[in-house]
């Protein structure tokens, strides 16, 4: 399972979603696909949890 991270531009304040690795977030190479700045902050975010344990 790959983890969802939302992140927010600080430069052109657009909100984003993106699928990668704990390791690829954790390099930090993040840009904003609108503007390709690296301006970026990652935004606290709910999260889901799917197990296969019936009720």
């Amino acid at each position: 399972m790959v983890p969802t991270y939302e992140f927010r531009c600080e430069d052109c304040r657009r909100e984003f979603t993106l699928v990668m690795s704990m390791a690829e977030r954790d390099k930090g190479k993040i840009s904003c696909p609108a503007c390709k700045k690296k301006n970026v902050k990652q935004k606290i975010s709910t999260f889901q949890t799917k197990t296969s344990k019936k009720s």
